[in-house]
């Protein structure tokens, strides 16, 4: 089973619903539902999902959509080795660094889905779009 961090830009197309985006990421989500790929988010991912979302949403409701992601996803450890890491890295965004670090020290992550490919550059990780990645894994037997 593939294990894939999916990235904040992923999450926020669905729960947006921003087109022509949020199609390829419910799918995504889709597919951590019904266990075909086991993903992965971090607490950075939730802080800034909550923020974002709480915009233009009631705290009960941002509540609500967060606990709903987190059944269906892991959350990766962000502790200090992490943070050095990321303080440390290439990276020129430090919230990507520290996603990425958290996806690399974890061992098991074979990817990172995101639409901010060119963001993760610096990554010894594979990195593919919801799209791109929907096409691999619809393509594979």
């Amino acid at each position: 089973m593939k294990r894939v961090l999916i990235d904040t830009d992923v999450i926020l197309d669905f729960f947006f619903d921003r087109e022509p985006f949020s199609d390829d990421a419910a799918k995504v989500l889709s597919l951590c539902e019904s266990r075909k790929i086991k993903g992965f988010i971090t607490s950075v991912i939730i802080s800034n999902v909550y923020y974002i979302l709480r915009q233009s949403s009631t705290h009960e409701k941002v509540i609500e959509k967060l606990t709903q992601l987190i059944t269906i996803t892991e959350v990766l450890t962000t502790d200090k080795n992490v943070i050095l890491k990321a303080l440390n890295s290439n990276f020129r965004d430090f919230e990507d660094a520290l996603q990425n670090c958290s996806a690399e020290l974890n061992g098991q992550i074979d990817l990172i889905i995101t639409r901010n490919i060119k963001d993760f550059k610096k990554s010894s990780l594979g990195i593919m779009t919801p799209g791109n990645y929907l096409n691999t894994t619809i393509a594979s037997p």
